[in-house]
């Protein structure tokens, strides 16, 4: 399978990934697959700047969520612990956020414009769901919803 990522050329820390990737301007969002830029994307988000985009600065946000939410497959990658969030471990990460607030807000996110937020936890795990993700989406254009 003819399979190349698509990395935002706005993303500042990209991943890196055990396929082709190129640099280029997206839509939205800041990883897709070549010739596929308009049908699925992933927004990477660290913690920090989920908690600073959600709480925040969420008007621009929601801007890009409309763009994501006609996309066929979307979805926000947050490279944090919901778990250690919850429990109060990630006081630097929440700049006073309350834990609550920014569940809430992942959820009305994901609600409100059918873009889910997925905490993967560390950032390798992020990438490893950001591939597996896109490739999935490959997998299914292809072979049209076999089953894996």
């Amino acid at each position: 399978m003819d399979f190349t990522i698509v990395i935002d050329t706005r993303e500042q820390a990209p991943w890196d990934f055990d396929c082709q990737t190129v640099r280029a301007k997206l839509d939205a969002g800041d990883y897709s697959v070549a010739g596929l830029e308009s049908a699925v994307a992933v927004e990477r988000k660290s913690l920090p700047d989920f908690v600073h985009t959600v709480i925040h600065d969420v008007g621009r946000f929601c801007a890009e969520l409309e763009k994501l939410a006609g996309y066929e497959a979307a979805c926000i990658v947050v490279e944090g612990d919901l778990d250690r969030v919850l429990r109060g471990l990630e006081t630097a990460a929440l700049r006073g956020a309350r834990p609550e607030s920014v569940l809430g807000a992942a959820l009305w996110l994901g609600l409100t414009y059918g873009v889910p937020v997925i905490w993967c936890g560390s950032r390798q795990a992020a990438r490893a769901f950001t591939d597996a993700y896109l490739r999935m989406f490959v997998r299914l254009r292809v072979e049209g919803g076999v089953r894996p």
